[in-house]
């Protein structure tokens, strides 16, 4: 025993060695979790000789998941994976239980979605996209809501569309012998409801669970939990409440709550010891994150130094911020590579201004988990149109606008002439919403979709960027000097040593020396459409926390005086997150 605690901290040891029923290890950023679900592991193995088959493990990604293995040396326990992973090998075990056969298929995003195409244009429901039919349903998923139960429980505009491409659907997916990605725990959910020995025979199988990042579960992820751990009610679940970020797909902060009441007598273990970041930006986390009032907080310590002060920016504007943390790099980079350093935006489009700053001052960097500014779909969509309309002989700009739909091509056909003459005479700004207006290109987009929000946003600031420009000529030569100079900075970074460009969702999990969290202004960060919602307003505190709690040794917090985002220029408001700028942290 004295082997298998050594290295743990006094918390850390308390919560290993618990082991004779139901608890949740809070689990601060930077405080080891992952040791310590892999010590309590050994310890039931070699000090209590539990059967290591009898062992389960939850993780949320199967990155997770091959650390865990790959840090336990000492033999295969029960089962290592995610919950969709676990929740197949159920599946196929039992598939005599599932309509499917053995052999079923799991349907990705993409041929998800062209099923849900060929269903819409057959039903003729042209009013919603298929991302966002396929959002509406797997938010059904997630809650075990089947079709039959759909129309039931939701009553919003779009329910009864829903519902016919829902059922419709479901029915396919049993021709094609597939499953979709959150079919694998609904089913696996229903089939334990539904036939007790199975479930009995899963209790039985495995005695002992470990669920981790229990902050991100959902409403079918707990009830599966629930329904694995209730019998032997030996079920350890662990996370940092201050670190739930994604209600926006289902991850229900609650859980927290129905656990304790599900699993009476829960014992709790705070780790509140960080072996991350320095005790200044610790407490600048604490300070932030201590407004909110939904879900229990740890106060992080750290026995690393003191540490500098996190440092405030006010710029005059975007690129005034780009500018800033383009010379802040510049001045470390003699003793840290560029990939010591992060820079942390709330949303895709910000990465523009951050992006064009960088390639002027020559510094290399990698967008994590997006795509380039003028790389993105809908970017290109409108550069093509432009590109035609002062070249009718650019064959690649038509081809692309084609693909876009016969309609919409021959809308801008009838219109070209107009738009055409647009061009000498109007803003660049004035011209794409001509294009806009004349090609209807923007009824692609549904502003309730997640997705196509995000692609509307691109696509305003698209225009903001596009005000900068007396003519169109002039905009299409600036694209086209940033797309050269994307090419030379990829031939000149080959090993990939570049600052890391992120946004705060894409930072969870990861650790840099230095960080850069921009845009820390309301309306940004907090998100505009979160601002009069009080647990969404939560979640956007939380999410700044996240970000906060990447930094290592140095965090920066820049904010603008006035910021041009959206196709709109204005006066910039610090963040309600924030105290006034001239106050002392």
């Amino acid at each position: 025993m004295i082997d298998i605690c050594k290295g743990l901290n006094n918390d850390q040891k308390k919560a290993v060695l618990y082991v004779s029923g139901p608890s949740i290890i809070l689990a601060g950023a930077g405080s080891g979790k992952t040791r310590v679900l892999i010590h309590k592991v050994m310890y039931l193995i070699e000090e209590k000789k539990v059967n290591p088959s009898s062992i389960l493990m939850i993780t949320f990604t199967n990155k997770a998941a091959s650390e865990m293995k790959k840090r336990y040396l000492k033999g295969d326990i029960g089962y290592i994976g995610t919950f969709h992973s676990f929740c197949s090998t159920i599946l196929r075990k039992q598939h005599r239980y599932i309509s499917r056969t053995q052999s079923y298929v799991i349907f990705n995003e993409d041929d998800q979605s062209s099923l849900i195409k060929a269903i819409i244009k057959e039903k003729k429901i042209q009013k919603y996209s298929p991302s966002f039919i396929l959002n509406k349903i797997s938010s059904a998923k997630n809650l075990l809501i089947t079709p039959n139960k759909y129309l039931h429980t939701f009553s919003d505009y779009s329910a009864s569309s829903v519902y016919e491409v829902y059922a419709e659907y479901e029915k396919r997916l049993i021709v094609n012998n597939a499953f979709d990605f959150d079919d694998l725990v609904m089913k696996a959910v229903q089939l334990l409801q539904s036939n007790e020995d199975i479930l009995l025979y899963y209790q039985n199988k495995y005695s002992y669970l470990f669920i981790d990042e229990f902050q991100d579960t959902n409403y079918a992820q707990y009830i599966l939990t629930k329904l694995l751990g209730e019998k032997n009610r030996r079920i350890t679940v662990v996370g940092d409440f201050s670190q739930s970020i994604y209600s926006w797909r289902g991850a229900d902060i609650q859980n927290l709550q129905k656990f304790q009441n599900d699993f009476k007598n829960t014992k709790v273990f705070n780790l509140n010891q960080n072996y991350r970041s320095t005790q200044y930006i610790l407490d600048f986390a604490h300070e932030v994150i201590s407004k909110n009032e939904t879900h229990p907080i740890l106060q992080l310590i750290t026995k690393n130094k003191q540490g500098e002060k996190v440092e405030f920016y006010e710029a005059d504007s975007e690129e005034d911020e780009a500018h800033f943390v383009s010379s802040e790099i510049e001045r470390y980079t003699n003793i840290l590579s560029h990939s010591s350093f992060a820079v942390l935006y709330r949303t895709n489009a910000q990465s523009q201004a951050i992006e064009e700053g960088f390639l002027h001052n020559g510094i290399p960097y990698i967008l994590i988990g997006g795509t380039r500014f003028y790389e993105r779909k809908e970017i290109k969509d409108v550069l093509s149109y432009i590109r035609l309309l002062i070249n009718s002989a650019d064959e690649v700009a038509k081809n692309r606008i084609i693909k876009l739909g016969k309609r919409k091509f021959q809308l801008f056909k009838d219109s070209f002439s107009k738009l055409h003459e647009s061009v000498s005479i109007d803003s660049p700004v004035e011209v794409i919403n001509n294009i806009f207006k004349e090609t209807t290109y923007l009824d692609f987009y549904n502003k309730d979709d997640p997705e196509d929000f995000d692609r509307l946003e691109n696509i305003k600031e698209f225009i903001s960027v596009a005000s900068h420009f007396e003519d169109i000529t002039s905009l299409l030569e600036q694209v086209a000097l940033v797309e050269s100079e994307y090419s030379e900075s990829e031939k000149k970074d080959r090993n990939k040593n570049g600052v890391r460009l992120m946004t705060l969702h894409q930072a969870k999990g990861l650790e840099f020396p230095v960080v850069f969290i921009v845009g820390v202004e309301d309306g940004i960060l907090p998100h505009f459409r979160s601002i009069d919602d009080y647990f969404q307003l939560e979640e956007e505190r939380r999410l700044f926390y996240v970000g906060i709690t990447r930094a290592m040794q140095k965090l920066y917090i820049t904010y603008t005086k006035h910021r041009f985002l959206y196709g709109r220029s204005g006066g910039a408001i610090i963040s309600r997150f924030l105290k006034d700028p001239h106050e002392e942290w």
